[in-house]
């Protein structure tokens, strides 16, 4: 049975998934990059694929490491696609949009889809129906949101996302958490709704680790899955590794 080990390297977490044939089998978060963790994972699963995103400046020994035990790619704008990329910059769309996109492409091709990252930064990406990937937008993330009100204040204190908030606070807590994940989801409406304007309808596809905070805020259709980025990684993998 075929295996394929896809890593995620982001600004926050460093993350792994396994798959077995196409099917998505085990989703890890890693503690570091070092290749010690990399061989661990190696023996374990006996990967004949590997394929790295990475969007920070990761540990440069794993990808030998890699490519001595499997058949390995790392994702750049130099990677065979299922889409394009029109803009005017294309080496400087980040590893993680492009993984998002091609998600998009492989399981909703042929349609206009917009697809929003949650992590670090919120990404918005729109890849219209030619499969062309034209652009969209970043904003800052709610962990991020959540920091910057206690690091750049002097009283305000650090409290945890959560789901669970009141259309208006009613103490400094829930002031923050109401302005921070219903601000997000608001905003993430608000380009739903202009895209919509734009584009007539298309596909909102929702992923990331704060997921489980603004999917229930939304007043849009969407399709949740915190797993995209992965399904992503292996359709370029098997594009390039076929």
């Amino acid at each position: 049975m075929s295996v394929t080990l896809c890593f995620d390297f982001g600004n926050t977490r460093k993350k792994a998934a396994i798959f077995r044939r196409n099917e998505i089998d085990k989703v890890m978060v890693l503690p570091d990059d070092e290749a010690t963790t990399i061989q661990s994972l190696l023996d374990k699963y006996q990967p004949h694929k590997s394929i790295l995103s990475s969007v920070i400046d990761h540990n440069a020994a794993i990808e030998e490491l890699l490519g001595s035990k499997t058949k390995y790619h790392r994702l750049s704008h130099l990677t065979k696609l299922p889409l394009t990329t029109p803009v005017g910059k294309p080496e400087t769309i980040g590893a993680d949009r492009l993984a998002l996109c091609a998600a998009a492409v492989h399981y909703y091709p042929k349609k206009n889809n917009l697809i929003i990252g949650m992590g670090s930064c919120v990404t918005y990406n729109f890849v219209n129906k030619y499969h062309e990937f034209i652009g969209g937008a970043i904003s800052p993330g709610m962990e991020m949101r959540l920091k910057a009100m206690h690091q750049f204040t002097a009283k305000l204190p650090l409290v945890k996302a959560d789901s669970n908030v009141p259309l208006m606070g009613y103490d400094t807590t829930t002031n923050l958490l109401t302005g921070a994940v219903l601000g997000l989801a608001k905003e993430m409406d608000g380009f739903i709704d202009a895209y919509k304007e734009k584009f007539g309808n298309f596909n909102v596809l929702l992923t990331g680790g704060d997921l489980v905070h603004l999917a229930s805020h939304l007043k849009n259709k969407i399709f949740a899955d915190p797993d995209l980025i992965f399904k992503g990684l292996y359709a370029i993998s098997e594009l390039n590794n076929p």
